[in-house]
């Protein structure tokens, strides 16, 4: 779906028209900047008519709403009577304090729009005041919208639960209805037992690009027994086929006990290759665990660390995440490479089991629950250090930037789930505003 965003420059002609317009000239080319296709509209909208006619068969995904002089309610009004999409109100900072003229006067408008704003249901938007040239306005406009583009494309996402939580892991289960009627995403759900029949079915023939994949991106996979190696690229396959034919972008999929008891090889890697195939995919079927990778996926372009927090060290304060061995391939260490072994408890594999590559810059994020069922965000941020694997299974180390004690202790207090995403890049900006567009809380550690 193609994304829409809206510049409303809205103003009277009795205040400065040439300043007004030097500012509507700059405004523009700062949006376009930030969005190669911003909808702009010719000239300035000096009257409500003049509005009118420019909204008549827009349909935003965002809207951009700046005063370029004082305008009365009746402008922000027309505006929410026809769009309920995200907003970033912008007002301009006075141009020039002589003891003259008063050129602009957006600051009034921006307080008369936003009351405007509080009285339709208080709906939520953005703010940014200041010049074009500023650079917190540029960053405010960047963060806005590339958040109104993430929550464009969560309509799209069809999400997939494999099976069904095991006994305690309750927290990673969510309703289609909910999530459809607060992101836009289709869930559905299959059974794991269909998958493993599937599998069971192919031919060992009909597997071996499935397992030549494996052994490109993996180190190690002789290690494993034939039957093994040979079942999981079955699982592979039927995984793989599976997502092709459904559409799927992120997937939550039950692992433990059935792939085990039932199928006798675990779907840890079949993950780890989804990942790096670009489907969210984790584990333990935590369905929100999954829409926060994906979420993590779409802002930095890359596979997403998805696991428990198990360990902290106060002297270097770092967070070890650590999961049994379902890592993105492409995370892996450089030195070791994305080495296969067993997992950790059933001693069977393949699995992953390295470390993660370091990076300079990181997000810890998750989509979690209120205990009355409204969503909510966990955000903090830090650095991926150079470390090599922590337990059996793939393991990632985050210098937090706040005391990473502090953090474990509130978050827990908090009772956040034990599932997070590490996503690469410092994301938080983004996903905070995101959240402000849903309403959601943010708990920023």
């Amino acid at each position: 779906m193609s994304f829409q965003a809206l510049y409303v420059p809205v103003g009277v002609p009795t205040f400065h028209l040439e300043s007004a317009a030097d500012q509507f000239e700059r405004s523009k080319k700062l949006l376009r900047a930030a969005e190669a296709d911003f909808v702009c509209p010719e000239e300035m909208l000096l009257s409500v008519e003049a509005l009118r006619g420019y909204l008549e068969g827009k349909s935003p995904d965002l809207v951009v709403f700046q005063n370029l002089t004082f305008a009365n309610a009746a402008y922000m009004a027309e505006v929410l009577r026809r769009f309920d999409c995200p907003l970033l109100l912008w007002t301009l900072r006075e141009p020039v304090i002589d003891g003259g003229r008063l050129r602009l006067n957006s600051l009034t408008g921006a307080y008369s729009a936003a009351n405007t704003l509080r009285a339709f249901g208080g709906r939520p938007f953005a703010y940014a005041f200041g010049a074009p040239e500023e650079e917190s306005v540029a960053e405010t406009v960047k963060t806005v919208v590339a958040a109104a583009k993430l929550k464009k494309a969560l309509r799209s996402l069809r999400l997939a639960a494999v099976g069904h939580t095991p006994q305690g892991f309750g927290f990673g289960r969510a309703l289609d209805a909910e999530l459809m009627s607060v992101f836009g995403v289709e869930l559905e759900s299959i059974e794991a037992r269909e998958l493993i029949e599937r599998a069971k079915a192919y031919d060992p023939e009909g597997c071996a690009a499935y397992l030549e994949k494996t052994r490109r991106a993996t180190c190690g996979l002789d290690k494993t027994p034939e039957k093994n190696a040979l079942d999981h690229a079955r699982l592979y396959r039927a995984y793989s086929e599976y997502v092709r034919e459904r559409g799927i972008g992120a997937l939550a999929s039950r692992c433990w006990p059935d792939f085990f008891t039932a199928y006798g090889t675990p779907v840890c890697a079949v993950l780890s290759l989804l990942n790096d195939g670009g489907v969210a995919a984790a584990c333990e079927a935590d369905v929100c665990g999954a829409l926060s990778m994906w979420m993590g996926m779409r802002l930095s372009g890359e596979p997403v660390f998805f696991g428990d927090p198990v360990s902290l060290d106060e002297g270097e304060n770092t967070l070890t995440f650590w999961h049994c061995g379902a890592a993105a391939c492409s995370l892996a260490r450089r030195d070791t490479g994305a080495e296969i072994g067993v997992h950790p408890n059933r001693k069977i594999g393949p699995a992953m089991n390295f470390g993660c590559e370091a990076y300079p810059e990181a997000t810890v994020f998750r989509v979690g629950r209120e205990p009355d069922g409204s969503f909510r965000f966990f955000l903090a941020e830090g650095e991926i250090l150079d470390r090599p694997r922590q337990f059996i299974g793939t393991s990632l180390v985050v210098k937090t930037d706040s005391p990473c004690r502090a953090l474990v202790e509130q978050s827990v207090l908090d009772g956040f789930e034990p599932h997070f995403a590490v996503i690469r890049g410092r994301r938080a900006k983004t996903l905070r505003a995101l959240a402000d567009m849903f309403g959601f809380e943010v708990y920023e550690y």
